[in-house]
Parts: structure tokens; sequence; C-alpha cells
């Protein structure tokens, strides 16, 4: 009997909860590694009130890898759950009250998730990248102020920024990483990293040495799947910007897909020319929810992934 296909996928935000949801249908040996960098939202008032990991990316990938059944389903609707109105719990998510609470009572962020997974009968397992809350710092060229960088120091600072995002770093420049992550990327047949944020949730995971050396040396081969459109924080680049921004911030990384949806390659071939440089073919398909969407249809991206998540 064939073991089942081996992923690690790695970012956060939606981009990571849609690459989720899609690898679930091809393999149950899945893990999400999260970004653990969010200061903003529920997820930024608990990590200051607890000093936690920030749960908000974390409870996004449980629900996505939540049981199919009844109780699966409404678990994860439960989880994702915000509280309305204007008093003290309005804007926070239940999912993360619980997260934080069961991290409190066990002690243990690993083991806290896996109870929440039990829970929602999840189909793989989530991890922090790091074993610690991150801050992320941004040299930045501002409309205000484009001749000259400015530090633009938060993720959601950063996210919205009124100007280029150059770079990025992490606040701690060495922080652990999560070892559990680790051993999930050494022992994967397939790495899928994004989509998600290119600066706040897809760098950040490059970025914690344990893990950027685990992605490295891994013998599992490495897929990175590339965003709609800009967003804020990458608004102006083009697709064959971000895979240079991958560069610069990874060098020492070889890729060995590049997923792009059809409406990002430009017809001079600039993004197939630039993946080879990274050791990557270019996968090119249809995998947005619609025309000009920025979210990608997991089923659509279950589809493209299928054509060359085999084993090794």
């Amino acid at each position: 009997m064939t073991s089942p296909l081996r992923v690690a996928a790695l970012g956060g935000g939606h981009g990571l909860a849609a690459s989720l949801t899609a690898l679930r249908r091809l393999t149950p040996d899945l893990t999400g590694i999260v970004t653990v960098a969010d200061n903003g939202g529920s997820s930024g008032r608990l990590r200051e009130e607890f000093g936690i990991l920030p749960p908000g990316d974390l409870r996004m990938a449980l629900a996505a890898l939540s049981g199919d059944d009844e109780h699966g389903q409404r678990w994860a609707s439960v989880l994702q759950h915000r509280f309305a109105g204007d008093g003290p719990l309005a804007g926070h998510a239940i999912g993360n009250l619980l997260i934080a609470a069961i991290w409190e009572r066990l002690g243990d962020t690993v083991a806290g998730l896996d109870l929440v997974g039990e829970l929602l009968g999840s189909k793989g397992r989530v991890l922090p990248m790091a074993a610690v809350p991150l801050d992320i710092e941004a040299d930045v060229h501002l409309v205000s102020a484009p001749d000259g960088l400015t530090i633009v120091r938060g993720q959601a600072e950063v996210a919205s920024v009124d100007g280029q995002v150059v770079s990025v770093r992490l606040d701690p420049q060495d922080p652990p990483a999560c070892p559990e992550a680790v051993a999930a990327v050494h022992d994967a047949d397939w790495v899928v990293v994004g989509p998600g944020s290119w600066f706040t949730s897809v760098m950040p995971t490059l970025l914690v040495p344990g893990l950027r050396d685990a992605l490295v040396g891994t013998s599992a081969r490495r897929a990175l799947v590339l965003n709609l459109r800009g967003d804020r924080e990458t608004e102006g680049l083009s697709a064959t910007d971000h895979l240079e921004v991958l560069s610069a911030h990874a060098p020492e990384l070889a890729i060995d897909v590049v997923l792009a949806d059809s409406s990002v390659v430009d017809d001079a071939g600039h993004l197939e020319a630039t993946a080879r440089q990274l050791g990557a073919r270019l996968v090119v398909d249809d995998v947005a929810q619609a025309l000009g969407s920025d979210q990608h249809d997991p089923t659509r991206l279950a589809k493209a992934f299928g054509r060359f998540l085999t084993p090794a």
C-alpha cells in the first residue's frame, strides 16, 4: 500500500487557509506551518495582554483543516465566529479566545493546537513557525518621503503602509523555530510556500533561521504559489517582482515549481525566466475564484496541485 504524500504548507492568513483547504483533498498527511507576527485586531490584543503567540492565523489554519462531518464543520464555524457590539469582547474570534485559554491551561503551545485539532477532527496538523511571538520591521519608500527609506514596525502597520515595501526582517532576528515545524519540513515529500501577503505572511517564514535551514536542506521538493494580484504592501509589484523579492530574502533557497494564475503571466516570458533562475519550472493554471479576484479557489487550486504534487 502506497503511503500518502507528506506535505508541509507555510504562510498565514487567507492564503495559507486556501492552500490547506486545497491540499487536504490530496493527502491526509498535511502540516500547516503558520507565521506568528500578527499584532493587529483580536490577535494583537491577546498577544499584548497575555504575552502569547498571536492565535488568529493559527485559528484560520485549524478551521481550514476541520473535519468534513457535521461535527467538524460546526466547530469550525464556532471557531471563526466574532463577537459583535462595542464591549470588551467585541472583535474577538471565539477560536482565538479558546486557543489562548487552552495554552494557559496546558502551558504548551503545540499540545494546545493539537487539542483544538482533535476537537475539530482536523485532517492534518497546525504548528507555529517560531516558538516566540515575532515583530516585523520593514524598509519602506513612503509616498510622503519617496527619496529615502523609512523603518515601519509591526505586521498591521506594514500591511497597510502608504508606500512601497523594499524589504522586511524579524525582531528578534534569531528567533527559535518550532522544533515540530522543522521536523515536518524535513519529513515532507513536498513543501508549499504561499500564497499570502508577500512581506508579512510569506517572507517571514523564510527568515526564521532554523526553519530557513530546514527549507534549504530538506530533501522535499518545494513549490511556490504566487498571489493573484498585488495588495497594499505589494502595490505596483509584478509576479516577476514577487519572485525577485523572495530571492533577495532567501538567496540560498531553490524552488522546484512556481504555480501562477494565468492572469499574472507576462507575454514576454519574464516570469518563466525568473522562475528558471530559482531552479523552478513554471506551472500556469486558472486558480482564481473569478476573473479579477484576489482569492484562490480551493477546488481549482487542488486540481493545479494535483498536476505536480506527486511522490518522488
